[in-house]
């Protein structure tokens, strides 16, 4: 192979000036012959003159050669030099298959032999020499004659194979228009590795390395693909429970970490053909395939609540977490994928509406119900926006004395279409959305805007919801209603039940704590009910045990009520706390409690809530009979 980059101008000046010196040697060698009468010093002269001339003529033919080689070898160091410093493996072949070039990084690339990957190998010994140094492991005369073949027709090819070290190298051969071919062999490891790190990223959630939700719908449909004649898969719906409180009160990091604990733990509990899956934020997914029995699914719900509950260790924090959980099964909740996925969902929606913390299978009622719960959250939020809500009030009274002791704050909700709508239904789902967190703030701003018109004795009962509880303002919001509205502090008393406690009870005591110290009166509420235990009367000191309606409803029958209430009042005593009886009806359950030691009562029996005007009128009148008696 020669490379010519001479200059046509030069080279045709040198042939013109040896054509020049040969002419004129060859004029004084015919002079010299042809004159006879031309003495032998003129002959001899003349003869000097064209040996000379043809000396030169031969130096400078034999100059232009040794430039030419010289000029070739140079062109030949520098093609091989840029041959051989080129990152890809190159191999040039001619028409018989035979090697014209074999650069350096290719002997490099598979570890081969100089002496045997040189120009006039044939590709079939080159290949066979790959084999014999590991670098091939098929059919030589195979992989060769296809190649040929290709070539031939003019077809380029392409192949991945290893090399040594398990670098993955691409192989293109590319026909020529003269015959032969050229081969580039390149190593693409790291754009291999490059592009595989892309791809997991494109499936892989970044935080846990679960499957995320693009996967997590290739592998279901998948799965459903897959089902045999009486075959079942599940899915599964997971949040975790509260996950944003964590957030708000410990930082992401500590999230985080919960997160990542959590995914470890639920890819411990499926099989290796099941698969967990983080579809983002606090919610995870599974699907467990071939299922022969209900018993299984609820076998894998059991292990899951197992490893979810069990408290986890994020860097000091010890946190308790819990998970709603809806479970849709195929084919008898769908067969197609998005309808599947839908009912899942609802599952998990009807878990969440029955308080959380539990599971639930897909229903057909569920698809009903959720509409309606999603309309109801609409109109909530319209309601938040016009001001559609109103506080009534319910008196306490001393049982001691009969006098008004404290009001009671309970909202209510007059739709314009529904009438006045419950409180346990509306109330959730505030809870859920978060709403509470705007209503409670209105409900606080407007009880103690109404209790600074009340007799001074009297206190205002506002009811706190644990959502309220978690935010890190409520001690500010509470601050900031009793400073606009005038009301003293000891007047105002903010109820909580005891699920504020139960999730994270040393930042809710730090809460506690925080409104103490304003002045605020606290009120544990539904006592005997959930998750009472009688350690966090111990740990923080209530102002008030609010006794469940549950107890009372009973207090004069042949059970453990009326022993209950004593047990409680004595404990409240000795730690000089009030109680009070809520949904006292008849004046044998006011007797019983008076007789017991209760501080209050809340019922019927003395008023039901009323509006904020009947609830003055009311006031008023026990001042004025108090008056009167006086």
């Amino acid at each position: 192979m020669r490379i010519d980059d001479r200059n046509p101008v030069s080279g045709n000046a040198e042939s013109r000036s040896t054509k020049g010196l040969a002419f004129c040697a060859g004029l004084l060698v015919g002079s010299l012959l042809g004159s006879a009468t031309a003495t032998w010093s003129v002959r001899e002269g003349l003869l000097m003159a064209a040996i000379v001339i043809l000396a030169v003529i031969v130096f400078l033919v034999l100059k232009r050669h040794q430039t030419s080689d010289e000029r070739l070898a140079v062109e030949r160091r520098n093609l091989s030099t840029a041959v051989n410093n080129i990152p890809q493996g190159l191999v040039l072949y001619d028409a018989s298959a035979r090697i014209i070039i074999c650069n350096r990084p290719y002997i490099e690339m598979f570890g081969l032999s100089p002496d045997v990957a040189k120009p006039g190998c044939t590709m079939q010994r080159l290949i066979a020499h790959r084999q014999e140094t590991g670098s091939f492991d098929g059919d030589v005369d195979e992989f060769c004659n296809a190649i040929i073949r290709n070539v031939a027709l003019g077809k380029a090819t392409r192949q991945l194979t290893e090399a040594p070290g398990g670098r993955a190298i691409e192989i293109v051969n590319k026909p020529l228009p003269l015959g032969g071919w050229v081969a580039t062999i390149e190593d693409i490891t790291e754009r291999t590795r490059a592009d595989e790190k892309i791809a997991h990223m494109a499936h892989y959630d970044a935080l846990t390395d679960l499957p995320n939700r693009v996967l997590f719908r290739e592998r279901l449909e998948q799965a459903l693909k897959a089902i045999r004649p009486g075959g079942q898969l599940a899915v599964m719906y997971i949040d975790i429970d509260e996950f944003k409180s964590v957030n708000d009160a410990l930082g992401h990091q500590i999230g985080d970490e919960l997160l990542k604990a959590i995914a470890g733990r639920l890819r411990a509990c499926v099989k290796e053909t099941d698969v967990a899956a983080r579809l983002g934020g606090d919610e995870f997914a599974v699907i467990q395939t071939a299922i022969r029995s209900h018993t299984e699914t609820m076998q894998l719900l059991a292990a899951i609540y197992q490893a979810i509950r069990e408290p986890i260790d994020c860097s000091g924090h010890l946190i308790t977490t819990d998970a709603s959980i809806g479970i849709a099964v195929a084919p008898s909740d769908g067969i197609d994928l998005d309808q599947l996925l839908r009912n899942a969902d609802l599952a998990l929606y009807g878990a969440k509406s029955d308080g959380r913390r539990t599971y639930r299978f897909f229903e057909a009622g569920m698809d009903a119900r959720a509409k309606a719960r999603r309309s109801l959250e609409l109109e909530l939020r319209q309601a938040i926006a016009d001001g559609g809500f109103e506080l009534h009030y319910q008196p306490l009274l001393h049982l001691e004395d009969s006098k008004v002791s404290c009001c009671e704050a309970l909202l209510r909700w007059r739709h314009p279409e529904r009438g006045t709508i419950s409180p346990a239904d509306f109330i959730p789902v505030a809870e859920e959305t978060g709403l509470i967190n705007d209503l409670g703030h209105w409900v606080l701003n407007t009880a103690c805007r109404e209790a600074v018109n009340w007799p001074d004795h009297v206190h205002v009962a506002v009811n706190v919801s644990p959502i309220q509880f978690k935010s890190q303002t409520l001690a500010l919001n509470v601050a900031t209603a009793l400073a606009a509205s005038g009301l003293s502090a000891s007047r105002l008393e903010l109820e909580i039940t005891e699920a504020v406690l139960i999730r994270d009870d040393e930042a809710a005591l730090d809460i506690l704590h925080q409104l103490r110290e304003l002045g605020v009166r606290i009120a544990l509420d539904d006592f005997g009910t959930g998750y009472s235990s009688l350690s966090y009367l111990q740990r923080f000191p209530f102002d008030k045990i609010k006794i469940d309606r549950a107890f009372i409803k009973d207090l004069a029958g042949a059970g453990a009520s009326s022993t209950i209430v004593q047990a409680v009042v004595n404990i409240a005593a000795a730690s000089d706390m009030t109680t009070t009886a809520e949904g006292v009806e008849t004046e044998q359950q006011r007797n019983m409690l008076r007789i017991l030691g209760c501080t209050e009562m809340q019922g019927y029996l003395f008023s039901r809530p009323v509006p904020a005007t009947d609830i003055r009128k009311l006031l008023s009148s026990y001042r004025e009979r108090a008056a009167s008696v006086a």
